[in-house]
């Protein structure tokens, strides 16, 4: 394998605080043999300035674009509109194999310059289990901003906090609520129990034997839901707009964790955009009332814990960069879905592959 050159850009959402590679994790890298550039970024939670002293290169923000051509491109969210030809392979969350809306026009950029997204959400091992995951965080963060608003105290905009003044939030006395989480047993599962944990609410819990029969009377009867379960396959939804208009629904805040907006695979389908930091609460109901949270970056409110364990676990398998193994199975769906899509496609990944 020639040697790695990453490129870890400027997100160009203004509320992404978050990095997928953290300075001391970048150190690692560079001790490596692996060639690390760093765009400069005003609102990346780290400085530029702690990347460089361990040994980066420094780049300006957005200028991944000219980058040599065998770069590994390393984001977190979505890429600019432009280019309109994207010719390296990038590493991030492209939100584009479950027929999201513009699914197929960011593939066809791919197609068109001959490079390939290497997708976080399919960095899986042999079992298919995910090996780098905000979930943890995604899961704590959709609690607690659900805790805050039942108890009428979440205020907008949201901004970045700490964990420690987040849970001295949760902490402080409120009204106690009946709470659900479902996917408990996942890491989202688990970062929501944990929020919970600290409002003092004793949620129910439920996982895969809870949903394979879903007592959706049991669901509308708590107060205030959590959901983190994402799927890959078509299951029936887990409430849906008649379930809302259910007489005697008790269910009056709704965190969807998950975000699945416009994928035919969403088990919440009753929204159809979601919620932001400026405007994080939506009203789907007013007698009784039933409010919504669906952000789409939670874990960038706590963007350095956040990035610190994503960072953690991503260096490991970018020290292991090859062709085959959980990043070969990243360019194999890539090209699954190109196929199924019917986009002309040529060799996929740039510079000839995965570990080229």
């Amino acid at each position: 394998m020639t040697e790695l050159h990453l490129w870890l850009r400027h997100e160009t959402r203004t509320t992404e605080r978050r990095t997928p590679l953290v300075p001391t994790d970048a150190r690692r890298l560079v001790e490596h043999g692996v060639r690390l550039t760093v765009e400069e970024s005003p609102q990346r939670i780290f400085p530029t300035e702690d990347y460089e002293a361990v040994g980066c290169a420094v780049a300006d923000a957005g200028s991944w674009i000219s980058a040599p051509a065998d770069a590994v491109i390393v984001g977190l969210k979505e890429l600019p509109d432009q280019p309109g030809e994207l010719r390296h392979r990038h590493i991030y969350f492209g939100h584009a194999y479950k027929g999201q809306p513009g699914a197929a026009e960011l593939l066809g950029r791919f197609v068109a310059g001959g490079g390939a997204l290497l997708d976080l959400e399919y960095l899986t091992d042999d079992q298919g289990r995910r090996l780098a995951a905000f979930g943890y965080w995604a899961g704590y963060l959709g609690a607690a901003l659900a805790v805050l608003q039942h108890r009428g105290r979440l205020t907008a905009p949201l901004l970045p906090t700490t964990k420690e003044a987040l849970e001295a939030e949760l902490r402080s006395p409120g009204t106690r609520m009946s709470a659900l989480v479902i996917g408990a047993l996942g890491r989202s599962g688990r970062g929501a129990r944990v929020a919970l944990d600290e409002a003092g609410a004793d949620p129910t819990c439920w996982d895969l034997a809870e949903t394979r029969n879903l007592d959706r009377p049991a669901l509308l009867a708590h107060e205030l839901l959590v959901n983190t379960v994402l799927t890959t396959r078509p299951v029936p939804p887990f409430l849906t707009d008649d379930d809302l208009d259910t007489p005697g629904r008790r269910l009056r805040t709704l965190s969807d964790v998950t975000v699945d907006v416009g994928s035919p695979m969403n088990l919440l389908p009753v929204y159809d955009t979601a919620t932001t930091w400026d405007d994080p609460v939506r009203r789907l109901r007013d007698e009784p009332p039933l409010d919504l949270i669906a952000i789409d970056n939670l874990p960038s409110l706590l963007p350095r814990e956040a990035s610190a364990d994503f960072s953690a676990d991503l260096v490991p398998q970018l020290l292991d960069f090859e062709v085959g193994g959980p990043w070969g199975r990243c360019l194999e769906r890539f090209d699954e879905t190109c196929r199924e899509l019917g986009l002309v496609k040529g060799e996929s990944g740039g510079e000839g592959g995965v570990g080229a």
